[in-house]
């Protein structure tokens, strides 16, 4: 696993959103890497998220991508890939904070034909709000325009707020909302099999249609900055845990979001 970063490409992360890094994953790690992740998707059949009966159903989405959330918490293959200290120390130097955990993973699978990804925002989804949250995302099979790579707005996660765009048939629906984000070049990010970006959770970003007869998968983590505290939305927290949280207290759980790493020691693995 290619680890190390450089400053070139901490400064472009900071700068533009997003950072791509080419041949992330060996062509063994690839191999494990495929054959865990798609053992723990058959094995949610079409439940979407660990631990609670939120099925797919929706006609457009589910044409999106096929999404499962969070395969580390009842997958043993995928939780070793996905509580990785190295990954951690990547996404806690690339954000500028001492201590990151894991807020979820996401299987995300562009099935033949699939529709494309509308432009949108990761962090405002999520029960934290941070400038620093971050996403790993990994390409499991070549990426291309045809396919449905990604593409991002570079420099949006500067001027962005907590307002989102839906993913539905108006994938231009986040302009409404940031009007000048609409005269923006994007940059398209195809990928070999085994390479990743990580981009800010706040930079707009979306991806094509898959045009073709073949599957795009990808494998994402979001990662959250330790320290960072509830602000009232659900999304994936249990209604268990839910029921202990006020707005304004620590999300701190390592059971729910497990400390990956911290320049102070302690994590998974330390």
């Amino acid at each position: 696993m290619k680890t190390d970063l450089t400053p070139d490409q901490i400064a472009r992360y900071r700068e533009r959103g997003y950072v791509v890094i080419d041949g992330f994953l060996s062509k063994e790690e690839l191999e494990l890497w495929r054959r865990q992740i798609d053992e723990a998707v058959a094995a949610r059949q079409d439940r979407k998220l660990a631990n609670r009966d939120w099925r797919a159903g929706d006609a457009y989405y589910d044409k999106v991508f096929t999404q499962r959330i969070n395969l580390w918490m009842d997958h043993e293959g995928v939780r070793r890939l996905m509580l990785d200290r190295r990954i951690g120390k990547m996404a806690a130097g690339l954000a500028g904070v001492d201590g990151i955990r894991i807020w979820h993973d996401q299987a995300l699978i562009k099935e033949p034909w699939a529709n494309p990804t509308g432009w949108h925002l990761d962090n405002p989804y999520w029960s934290f709000s941070s400038r620093h949250a971050i996403s790993l995302w990994v390409a499991l099979d070549d990426v291309t325009r045809d396919n449905g790579c990604l593409y991002f707005l570079p420099g949006t996660h500067r001027t962005a707020t907590w307002e989102n765009g839906p993913i539905n048939e108006n994938i231009a629906a986040l302009f409404e909302l940031y009007p000048a984000w609409a005269g923006l070049e994007a940059d398209a990010a195809p990928m070999e099999a085994g390479s990743c970006s990580f981009h800010n959770g706040l930079l707009a970003h979306g991806a094509g249609a898959n045009m073709t007869p073949g599957r795009r998968r990808a494998m994402t983590c979001g990662f959250m900055p330790d320290g960072c505290t509830f602000n009232g939305q659900a999304n994936v927290l249990p209604p268990e845990y839910l029921a202990t949280l006020s707005e304004g207290d620590v999300l701190d759980d390592d059971e729910q979001n497990p400390l990956l790493y911290h320049v102070g020691g302690g994590g998974v693995g330390a």
